[in-house]
């Protein structure tokens, strides 16, 4: 007979977050700051997507693992996540890489990062352990994959995305049977294998793993011992468990969570600028692909007390004024106009200056007479008076850093050097 369950799995699961990777592609966004610590949305950083789906899933025990220039995340994970509380049984445990293993030893790869906590885990006690990425745009439901890892009796289940089968180059593809175990794991194929029944579409890693906790530790623990290994989930744990143990596929779509305004599964890697550009400015639509306005699945962050939005001037060419825009807290908008575009929190636009196409981080300072389109402008960046970019592509290649679609990121670094 079949014990009935009393209560959701997930409050007997513990989230571990991997939050060490530098995300290079972002090139001059994660100078300063890990990938998962960077800008999205208006409000929140990357991480947040992952750590709000744990929470609003019902998990209560997260830990995160830093790495790569981890202060940015780890303020923000102090001021945003900090409300946790021991003594209704949940807990949130920031796990840089501190050398507890060894002495000249940081975290050698994802798998490392959990191994060396193996201590910390095993003193929470949870029966189930959820790893997750931290740097992926996405709403998710884990109570539901972690049924299906229990209902299926699988060592390991795996999130995946489909997509398009040559599309599915650049991830780790799943080569499922037709009840979805998986029977090879192949790591960026030139031909990856389609899926049974739909042999156009692959099955992708999303990099979400559902393990028994208990299983999770001795497969570590076995890793670890081998010389041989490069401790990363990818490469060595999952296709060791493909081999010798039961993985099965747990298919996005049956977990992917959607308001009435989303019509299909959305999963962003906003790992190279023009994907950052692009799934920011989405946001602008009437429409979005993301709904980020789903109060039944908020979005979790730092909430910075900040006074209201301003808009102000009402003259011929100098109008306060935004349209097809999202603008957080403590903007002020002088004279100035706004088309599909992104403030995040304390910038500020000065008169007769126009933006389209913008990402602004916070507090940025944009003087007047600017005219910037297709932008990402980092945080805390002074714009002079009469900046135009956008309009010229061999100017602004030479100035900044332009993207292959023509999307151009701005630093200060790069400003001070126009001695303007």
């Amino acid at each position: 007979m079949v014990e009935k369950r009393t209560q959701p799995l997930a409050r007997d699961a513990m989230a571990y977050v991997l939050a060490g990777g530098r995300g290079s592609r972002l090139k001059e966004l994660t100078d300063r700051r890990a990938k998962p610590a960077v800008y999205f949305g208006g409000k929140a950083r990357i991480i947040d997507f992952a750590l709000s789906n744990a929470l609003n899933s019902g998990i209560r025990r997260i830990g995160v693992a830093t790495q790569y220039k981890a202060h940015s995340l780890i303020r923000h994970l102090q001021r945003g996540w900090n409300f946790f509380r021991p003594e209704r049984n949940e807990s949130f445990d920031i796990l840089p890489a501190s050398q507890r293993v060894s002495e000249t030893q940081w975290y050698e790869g994802t798998a490392d990062a959990v191994y060396q906590n193996i201590d910390i885990i095993e003193d929470h006690g949870v029966e189930y352990m959820v790893i997750l990425a931290g740097d992926h745009i996405y709403k998710m439901d884990y109570e539901l994959m972690l049924q299906q890892h229990v209902d299926s009796g699988a060592d390991v289940t795996i999130g995946c995305l489909e997509v398009p089968r040559m599309e599915a180059t650049g991830f780790g593809v799943m080569h499922v049977d037709d009840k979805d175990r998986i029977i090879a794991f192949v790591e960026k194929p030139a031909d990856p294998p389609g899926i049974p029944g739909n042999p156009g579409m692959a099955l992708a890693s999303m990099g979400i793993y559902v393990f028994h906790t208990k299983f999770l530790m001795d497969v570590l623990r076995r890793d670890a011992a081998d010389p041989k290994s490069s401790r990363d989930f990818g490469k060595d744990i999952i296709p060791y468990i493909v081999e010798n143990g039961k993985a099965v596929a747990h298919r996005f779509n049956q977990s992917c969570v959607r308001s009435d305004f989303e019509r299909e599964a959305y999963w962003r890697d906003v790992g190279t600028i023009d994907a950052y550009w692009q799934a920011n400015i989405d946001l602008t639509h009437v429409t979005p692909e993301l709904d980020i306005y789903d109060s039944t699945w908020p979005i979790w962050t730092f909430a910075e007390i900040k006074p209201p939005a301003k808009f102000v001037h009402d003259d011929e060419n100098r109008r306060g004024s935004a349209t097809s825009s999202l603008v957080s807290g403590d903007c002020i908008i002088s004279g100035a106009a706004l088309n599909r575009s992104l403030l995040f929190t304390g910038v500020r636009v000065n008169s007769y200056s126009r933006l389209e196409n913008a990402v602004i981080l916070p507090d940025v300072k944009i003087g007047r007479r600017t005219l910037l389109s297709n932008v990402v402008i980092d945080s805390r960046v002074v714009i002079p008076e009469g900046l135009v970019v956008g309009e010229d592509p061999e100017l602004d290649a030479k100035r900044f850093r332009r993207s292959e679609n023509g999307v151009c990121l701005i630093t200060q670094t790069m400003i001070d050097k126009l001695g303007m």
